[in-house]
């Protein structure tokens, strides 16, 4: 079994532990060369120039998709250039009654190199192979969508 870390750290610096008078605002360590300053939501008082875990959700999803797709789409000799993604994360209340990531959704948009393409039907089968194949998608209980342009 293959596992893998962050290490997570946050200090309440000026504020009070009591509600709403302290900060969210933490470092979270992927490599020591990747660090990223992470915070709650703008909506429950983050600040919007550091990510939150639901756009973090979001990139995972994203990254994972991508990578399985782009791994079939190798194994099928299809020329890809680029790939770019649009991931949406949707906040609200799950059939539980509580507040969570109730939808994501991603959208790429794969280019291909001159006189090379794929029809609808055909990325829709791989995009969906990709879903059903990527780690972090079979890792999620609530809905995952995939749109294709």
């Amino acid at each position: 079994m293959t596992k893998i870390s962050i290490d997570l750290s946050w200090k309440l610096g000026d504020g009070k532990m009591t509600p709403g008078n302290y900060s969210n605002q933490h470092q979270i360590t992927f490599t020591p060369n990747i660090k990223i300053t992470g915070d709650s939501a703008p909506d429950w008082k983050g600040n919007e120039l550091n990510s939150n875990p639901e756009q973090t959700l979001a990139a995972s999803l994203s990254s994972c998709h991508m990578m399985t797709f782009l791994a079939l789409a190798a194994k099928m000799n299809w020329p890809v250039l680029s790939y770019n993604d649009n991931a949406i994360a949707t906040l609200g209340k799950n059939s539980k009654g509580q507040m969570s990531v109730i939808k994501l959704e991603l959208n790429p948009i794969v280019k291909f190199s001159d006189k090379f393409s794929v029809n609808p039907d055909e990325m829709k089968k791989v995009q969906d192979r990709a879903h059903r194949y990527c780690f972090i998608a079979n890792s999620l209980s609530e809905e995952v969508k995939v749109l294709i342009n």
